[in-house]
């Protein structure tokens, strides 16, 4: 049975201004979407007509490529702007940029930027639908969505689940969004972590912190294991990456402690023998490859909403 719920929103910034219900029509939208990518011929007319922006400031392959995608199956007209390419390379600002992108007349603009709050700020001064695919530390929405759906589609629920979110929670966007997301639909977030990585705002989020990834794993429906961010210390926060995979990497002594069916997931890249046994990545409990199928849907689902779609 279909939820009846209207998307009232302009822009997706991060999960924390997305309703139960908002998430919960997110993901059925793009349940209803996914069946276009097993089609011979892999489109509909939906956005015919309409434009959308890429605005990469980061590099990026699954989520620059995903939402390309999802736009062109939609039939949008899409295009691509990365940091090199970008006037900003000539001291322009970033809200100066999107003006004169949006002189052009588009209808969604699709932002990542290293800055945490870039794509508040393109909210407030541009007419156009901002989508946040990444900012700073801050959040991933449609990382965090399309997580839900992976997880909704290989469980049948989302409420009444233990999360194990295991990795560099500090300076992951993924895991801010996945604790709102989980946490608002009913799941318990446990978060793992070194001492380095481990904010202090957790608990406020709904998080339960374990000092230690078995600790957090046990009993877990979920495993989540996340990049180190090293690109985004100013120091570095762990001895080594040996030390890390020792201490918090997941491997089959640790998968032991979950519930049988558990599911492993990682939003990508995965540094492989560093979060976690390449065995286990490439293994049954993985659902690696489904979050990346899903995220094309889940975008799909998002262009589709804002653009006004029932």
């Amino acid at each position: 049975m279909g939820i009846e719920h209207t998307f009232r929103h302009k822009h997706i910034l991060g999960l924390e201004n997305l309703t139960e219900d908002d998430i919960s029509l997110v993901i059925q939208t793009a349940e209803s979407f996914r069946e276009i990518s097993n089609r011979s011929i892999k489109k509909v007319p939906t956005l015919r007509g309409r434009t959308v922006i890429n605005l990469f400031f980061e590099p990026s392959t699954r989520t620059k490529l995903s939402f390309e995608i999802a736009a062109k199956r939609l039939s949008a007209d899409t295009f691509s702007i990365s940091k090199s390419t970008s006037s900003a390379t000539k001291g322009e600002t970033l809200v100066d940029t999107a003006l004169n992108l949006e002189a052009m007349k588009p209808d969604i603009i699709i932002i990542r930027h290293s800055s945490s709050g870039a794509a508040q700020l393109l909210a407030k001064h541009l007419d156009a639908s901002i989508i946040n695919a990444g900012d700073g530390t801050h959040e991933h929405p449609s990382q965090g969505l399309l997580d839900l759906m992976t997880v909704k589609e290989k469980k049948g629920t989302i409420a009444g689940l233990t999360v194990a979110i295991i990795g560099d929670i500090a300076h992951s966007r993924v895991a801010h969004s996945d604790i709102i997301g989980f946490t608002k639909m009913g799941a318990t977030v446990r978060v793992s972590g070194p001492a380095t990585m481990m904010p202090r705002y957790l608990e406020q989020l709904g998080a339960q912190v374990c000092l230690s990834p078995r600790e957090a794993v046990k009993g877990a429906d979920v495993i989540m294991a996340l990049r180190i961010q090293q690109e985004r210390q100013l120091d570095p926060l762990i001895p080594s990456l040996r030390e890390y995979a020792a201490f918090f990497g997941i491997t089959e002594d640790i998968l032991k402690l979950a519930k049988p069916d558990v599911i492993i997931m990682h939003p990508g890249p995965i540094n492989r023998g560093v979060e976690m046994d390449p065995a286990l990545a490439d293994g049954s409990h993985s659902v690696i490859l489904d979050q990346v199928t899903n995220g094309v849907a889940v975008r799909m689902a998002l262009l589709y909403l804002l653009a006004g779609g029932d």
